[in-house]
């Protein structure tokens, strides 16, 4: 029997495909990283009995990064980037061990099908996985076959079977393609975000952003905020006259007409065609016209289109529109949400995902309506190859999807109905005045068939009076005549709506990554999302968009990345090669950078006018630990401490309060100490601002405060404060928080574990000794009398937190983030917790204590 291994994009996919093909006849156990799921079963496989492991992936398998000194920002020049920088392919979630995952699962397999998305980024998770997995399968016999595709748009029964029935192989040139964007991407992205980060936030402390981002899509999207910014504020208001007349057709009735030559910009020349229309008493018919006219029913729902929806009629933005729709897929509710094409190929099964609304009150009518008459076949729109329109795939309700996701998914299903039902037809009549030597015209509708107007009533045709009886020749009085002065408006800011047809428009980004660069826009402060979604610019994003325009207009125009996503898709076809695309487009970029680093004076006087100098923002804090003079504390993103007069910056931790720490200094460096603390329920820990930046010993890195630092006499660091193995991560160590008393509490130094103890306790120290049983630290608690919890009436008392009967009931587990189901407490031999050089501070939980206050709070974990 063959051992056949099949790999979907997401857990809940390979679920759903597994039991379609089991006919629900499978088992199911947990994978090693405890998130991926095996299902297993028996069946027949080109011909022969095959046993079938279906899991998945999370993803991304692999991600793109640069290796070693290169990730460091103060070590490397950025213009090495671009070519000098070797990169390699690394975990894109470590601590998912997906390569050790699929190497266990794919271990004496036989064959392998992919069931990843279809799409590029599917096709370059297969070749991520197969990098994973053929090493470890059963070699094939001769030119025996062992990759397989499988093709499918939908979770439905018919399209499973169907692609497990006609599996093809993946396509590596699509592959290929996703490989250069990643590469492309990595590489111009990180040199000029680096560049410009280092020197603007070395220069000015108010600009709110973290990271002074640049990317060959985002910047171009971006550019069409700004660009849009620029016409409002150099709009200039025109006045002009419009001429209106009513006529009474009837005595308590009256029209109003518009005039054919709509405006005038000249006063005079306006008060002129007043003064001669006037003088008439009457309207004379010139012409009646009647028209049939029809309105069409929409083309087929591609991803933009449901994006622009999403916004503009929704209110969602495109990131959280796109993650509704993916979940809506991998439930089985609608098709592949990622689709550029609006035609319907001939085979489709429109008559079947229409009976699967019958049911529906809100529709249902309409629904039979159209399978009793017959449906009509949707309008041939763009064919893109690649997946079918996004179409509702099964029945829900809105109790099932709830709030947003039944908002989107109700969208998605008018608009499938929309486009089988009939055009909306409608017959218009035009009637023409004279007054005078002027003529004026009045329009009305009326509607002859509502067709697809009935399910997408916001389309419908709007009620208007109706117009008059009347032939050539007829007179109708004059009610009135005058003139209305009006002003031209501005343009509004952009909305997302807009800003994604502009991108569509240009071949800025692709149908899956433009929600991701309006996204990354917003997330760096350089614009903010105003009522109506319309995206207003920041002074930030305005003064970088100037900048580039200034320095090379191209770095934020969206034609260069048009030419370079056309290259792209020619790499995907087969008819441009991939080195050779990387290689040219690398060497364009590399001559811009440079030409923007001699240039950024251009760019800088720009920042000057609109941003405060380093020196003249912030308040003082800590005193330097070189001149011994006051720092100033930086709070607008990213918060850091600068010192005017060595000119030095040093950053600190984000996302948390920062203050001085008992003016307590650091013995290496007499920098005075920082607190930083997340809260009253988070951590806090102090920290030397040098040695954050500069680290001390060898095994420190950049980034880490007193509670990782491994001196091994200063009162703060883990060495005198460690106190055993985290419950949760692998590699964290609980430390002591000495600030927390009286609600003491030690937190782990790399998760967001926190465990509060001995409340109210008058002192907690350290003590130089460990458990016998588990290797952690022992604490000396000293407590007051009339609060002490101790047996006895002690007040006193040393012994292990872990093991320790006495200390059972005084540790609680307050607050912890979970990372991840994989990472838990008690597990596995861990060391124990060393002051000694080359030992790593840590501590293990006793298994084989079942009472033990801590290992029970691992087991929660689980």
């Amino acid at each position: 029997m063959r051992t056949v291994l099949m790999v979907a994009e997401k857990p809940s996919l390979a679920q759903s495909i597994a039991k379609i093909l089991s006919r629900g006849n499978m088992s199911s156990r947990k994978g090693l990283n405890g998130v991926c799921s095996v299902h297993e079963y028996t069946g027949s496989f080109m011909g022969q009995s095959a046993h079938f492991k279906m899991t998945s992936v999370c993803g991304h398998v692999m991600t793109l990064d640069f290796i070693g000194k290169y990730n460091s920002w103060d070590k490397v020049d950025p213009a090495e980037l671009f070519s000098k920088a070797p990169t390699e392919k690394k975990e894109a979630n470590p601590k998912l061990t997906m390569v050790k995952f699929l190497q266990v699962e794919g271990r004496g397999c036989d064959c392998i099908v992919l069931w990843l998305d279809c799409d590029k980024e599917g096709e370059n998770i297969c070749f991520e996985v197969l990098d994973a997995v053929l090493p470890v399968m059963n070699k094939p016999r001769g030119t025996e076959r062992t990759i397989y595709r499988a093709k499918f748009s939908s979770i439905t029964d018919t399209d499973i079977c169907n692609a497990m029935n006609h599996l093809g192989e993946p396509n590596r040139n699509e592959a290929l393609s996703v490989d250069a964007r990643q590469e492309l991407d990595l590489r111009i992205g990180c040199a000029f975000t680096r560049f410009q980060t280092k020197y603007f936030q070395g220069k000015y402390g108010n600009l709110d952003s973290s990271l002074i981002s640049f990317g060959p899509c985002q910047t171009p999207t971006l550019g069409f905020c700004v660009e849009r910014h620029d016409k409002i504020q150099s709009f200039k208001p025109e006045t002009y006259w419009v001429l209106q007349a009513k006529v009474n057709p009837e005595k308590e009735s009256s029209l109003t007409l518009d005039w054919d030559r709509v405006r005038v910009f000249d006063r005079e020349v306006a008060q002129m065609f007043l003064n001669i229309t006037k003088m008439a008493k009457e309207a004379k018919v010139e012409s009646v016209s009647k028209k049939e006219k029809v309105k069409q029913r929409p083309l087929a729902l591609n991803t933009v289109e449901m994006l622009r929806v999403a916004s503009a009629a929704l209110g969602m933005g495109p990131q959280h529109a796109m993650q509704i729709a993916e979940r809506l897929y991998t439930q089985g509710y609608i098709s592949y949400p990622r689709t550029e094409t609006t035609h319907y190929p001939e085979n489709f099964d429109l008559k079947g995902c229409l009976r699967q609304q019958a049911n529906n009150p809100y529709w249902a009518e309409t629904v039979k309506a159209l399978l009793s008459e017959g449906i009509n076949r949707p309008r041939k729109g763009h064919d893109a190859g690649d997946h079918p329109p996004i179409t509702p795939m099964r029945a829900a309700t809105e109790a099932e999807l709830g709030g947003d996701g039944w908002r989107l998914y109700e969208y998605i299903t008018r608009h499938f109905i929309a486009t089988v039902s009939a055009d909306c037809k409608y017959l218009q009549t035009t009637i023409s005045f004279s007054i005078g030597p002027e003529r004026f015209t009045c329009v009305g509708k009326l509607v002859t068939s509502p067709g697809f107007t009935e399910i997408m009533p916001w389309h419908s045709i709007p009620l208007e009076e109706s117009l008059p009886h009347c032939e050539k020749g007829d007179l109708f009085p004059i009610g009135e005549i005058k003139l209305l002065e009006k002003q031209t408006s501005p343009p509004d800011y952009l909305t997302e709506a807009e800003l994604i047809t502009l991108m569509e428009k240009h071949g800025i980004g692709t149908d899956a990554s433009i929600p991701v660069h309006i996204n990354n826009i917003c997330q760096r402060n350089y614009v903010i999302v105003e009522s109506g979604r319309r995206l207003k610019p920041t002074n930030l994003g305005i003064v970088l968009v100037h900048g580039y325009y200034k320095i090379d207009a191209e770095l934020v125009l969206p034609t260069i990345r048009s030419a370079v996503e056309k290259q792209l898709n020619l790499i995907a076809l087969g008819k441009a090669n991939y080195h050779q695309v990387l290689e040219h487009t690398l060497d364009i970029f590399k001559r811009k950078f440079h030409y923007f680093v001699d240039s950024i004076a251009g760019m800088d006087e720009l920042m000057e006018v609109s941003f405060s100098p380093l020196a003249a923002t912030g308040k003082p804090l800590s005193r330097c630990g070189k001149c011994h003079r006051f720092m100033k504390y930086i709070q607008a993103k990213p918060s850091r401490l600068h010192c005017s007069h060595c000119d030095d910056t040093y950053s600190l931790p984000q996302n948390g309060t920062i203050k001085l720490y008992k003016e307590l200094r650091c013995p290496l460096d007499d920098f005075e100490l920082v607190l930083w603390s997340s809260g009253s329920r988070g951590k806090s820990y102090p920290l030397c601002p040098y040695c954050y930046n500069h680290p001390p010993f060898r095994d420190m890195k950049k980034g880490m405060g007193c509670n990782e630092c491994t001196h091994p006499t200063c009162q703060h660091s883990l060495s005198m404060l460690g106190i055993g193995q985290c419950v949760e991560c692998e590699n964290g160590v609980l430390v002591l928080d000495s600030t927390s008393g009286p609600k003491w509490k030690m937190a782990c130094n790399k998760c967001n574990v926190v465990v509060h103890f001995f409340e109210n306790a008058h002192k907690v120290r350290v003590s130089p000794e460990t458990c016998d049983s588990c290797e952690a630290a022992l604490v000396d608690v000293d407590f007051n009398k009339a609060k002490s919890p101790l047996p006895g009436d002690e007040t006193q008392h040393s012994g292990c937190v872990f093991c320790d009967p006495v200390f059972q009931d005084l540790v609680e587990l307050k607050h912890a983030a979970m990372r991840h189901p994989m990472h838990r407490g008690g597990q596995g031999k861990r060391q124990g917790r060393g002051r000694g050089k080359g030992r790593r501070p840590g501590g293990r939980l006793n298994p084989k204590k079942p009472k033990d206050k801590m290992a029970a709070l691992a087991a929660y974990f689980v």
